[in-house]
């Protein structure tokens, strides 16, 4: 609910603070009086786009605070949230207007952007009238009106998931589509590859073993002959068969001198044992050395094969398996490719025809309630004197998407027969003005929490049509706050509070004032707008009768 209005250096107002209530507020005063500039000036703090020019002659900047009080689960708090503000139960909306254009707004203290503005005010205020396109003129706003209206959330939740489903399946099977479409074009180099790999089978490691066991043969073929005469040099025809002389002959010495030999016999023991050593170890090497041709020739061929497909492939020797594996995978797709796209399709198939269901069980709904809604229209515009006409809520095939496939236009026909067109097509001013207030009646359920707005929604009726369109402006007050812009003195007798905008010369300069209407003052302004100028008793009178029948 807007609670207070503060408005300094507009246009024609210099300092205007207005508390407004709860209920039905309405506005009264002579043309060019200034009414229109409040509307203005609250358009411009909500961040509409309006004027360019709004502040008054001589001030340096204009200024526009509105005040709004929320619930907790207001839709305002959802948007505060969005932007990084807090969630408050108090709305303080405050923009300024340089002299020189420039505009900065601020919520609750904390600077915003004109979007955040205007994002807030789609929760807080719905304007109505004749050149109003922002709300129920707005033939895009149509179909979420008419789905508010007839409580399909849950068909939409539904055909927004049928939707989803059937968008990623077909995405699925459109990229399915397009790999095998790369895969056919390597089709030959993968199979060729695959085989080069499934007849070579490399190994992770294998290189490594290769190289050293080539490396190894290579040496063996070098240092052989060397062994050889090594072994001949340590064995019985060598070192061997000396040492073993020496002792013998020595042992056979030593009896004769009694033992002084035993130092030299045991050294050669010793050195007896070591030399065994030195050819089992020789041995084992010449055992390990013993180079079959064929295999260093195996070997060799081997280690280059590798090497030759990782240079080819532009991979590590080590990681020709897990390449191989790689383009095994990718063959395997192509084989099962076929099969695979029959399963993808297939729940492409499926997922279009959930979505097919979900949106004809919307559809279904939807034109249900627009017919609802429509018996309700007429039944609202006949005592708005307008029976003879015709209002017809449209909903035509389009486009399918997450929302359905409809389309939803609120037509109308002035007279039966009459070809029928859009609300502000078809309608003259005041017939539009009252087709927009029963359709704001029959809506009534979806504007919760909004401070609604009309701005002369009765112009152009008078009478008995006047006090329906009053009483219809009433009704939607009823628990709620309903701002009226009004000429009309039966709409202006059943405001639960009034305000008179005037407007005065000050040195020279004219101003606009508002002033809160209680009692005789009331009476004297309904009074005005039924005679004009010259307010007579008889006005009086029929001022208060105005007032008592509300």
């Amino acid at each position: 609910m807007l609670t207070s209005l503060d408005i300094r250096d507009m246009l024609i107002i210099d300092r205007l603070e207005l508390a407004f209530q709860p209920g039905l507020n309405v506005l009264t005063g002579e043309t060019g009086a200034g009414k229109s500039i409040l509307l203005d000036s609250l358009g411009f703090v909500l961040g509409w786009r309006g004027r360019a020019e709004l502040v008054r002659q001589g001030a340096e900047q204009g200024e526009v605070t509105a005040v709004f009080e929320i619930e907790q689960d207001h839709p305002a708090n959802a948007v505060l949230e969005a932007a990084g503000l807090s969630k408050s139960n108090e709305l303080i909306l405050r923009r300024v207007n340089l002299a020189d254009g420039r505009k900065t707004a601020w919520v609750n203290d904390r600077r915003v952007s004109g979007d955040v503005l205007r994002q807030l005010s789609d929760t807080l205020v719905e304007l109505h009238g004749q050149h109003d396109d922002r709300g129920l003129l707005n033939p895009r706003g149509h179909r979420d009106l008419l789905d508010a209206f007839a409580g399909t959330a849950g068909l939409i939740d539904k055909t927004r998931k049928a939707w989803r489903a059937q968008s990623e399946a077909q995405a699925a099977l459109d990229a399915a589509e397009a790999d095998l479409i790369d895969l056919k074009a390597e089709e030959d180099f993968l199979r060729h590859a695959v085989g080069e790999f499934d007849g070579l089978n490399p190994e992770p490691g294998e290189e490594d073993t290769l190289d050293t066991r080539r490396r190894l043969m290579q040496a063996a073929a070098r240092v052989g002959e060397d062994l050889a005469r090594a072994a001949q040099a340590l064995g019985l025809d060598g070192a061997e068969g000396a040492i073993s002389d020496a002792a013998r002959w020595l042992e056979g010495a030593d009896g004769a001198l009694e033992g002084a030999l035993t130092t030299a016999l045991d050294a050669l023991g010793r050195t007896t044992a070591e030399l065994g050593e030195a050819q089992d170890g020789l041995s084992r090497v010449i055992d390990a050395l013993d180079v079959d041709p064929t295999e260093l020739e195996q070997v060799e061929e081997r280690l280059f094969a590798i090497r030759a497909l990782a240079r080819k492939h532009g991979v590590a020797a080590d990681d020709l398996a897990a390449f191989a594996d790689t383009l095994r995978t990718r063959l395997s797709v192509l084989d099962r490719s076929d099969a695979h796209l029959i399963d993808l399709t297939s729940v492409r198939d499926a997922a279009r025809a959930a979505y097919a269901k979900a949106a004809a069980a919307l559809t279904k709904a939807r034109t249900k309630s627009a017919a609802a809604l429509d018996k309700a229209m007429m039944a609202e515009l006949k005592p708005l004197k307008m029976e003879r006409a015709v209002f017809e809520t449209a909903v035509t095939p389009t486009d399918p998407g997450p929302s359905g496939q409809d389309a939803v236009a609120f037509t109308v026909a002035t007279n039966p027969g009459a070809p029928k067109g859009a609300l502000n097509k078809i309608a003259s001013g005041g017939e539009l003005s009252r087709f927009l207030l029963a359709l704001k009646v029959c809506l009534t359920g979806t504007s919760s929490g909004l401070t609604l707005i009309f701005d002369e929604i009765d112009r152009g009726v008078g009478g008995a049509t006047a006090d329906a369109v009053g009483r219809r402006l009433s009704s939607l007050a009823d628990g709620a706050q309903v701002l009226v812009v009004t000429h009309s003195p039966q709409v202006a007798a059943l405001g639960a509070h009034h305000w008179q905008v005037a407007k005065r010369v000050e040195k020279g300069m004219t101003l606009s004032d508002v002033a809160p209407l209680h009692d005789t003052a009331r009476v004297d302004e309904i009074a005005r707008m039924l005679s004009g100028d010259t307010v007579t008793d008889a006005a009086r009178a029929a001022a208060r009768a105005l007032l008592e029948a509300s």
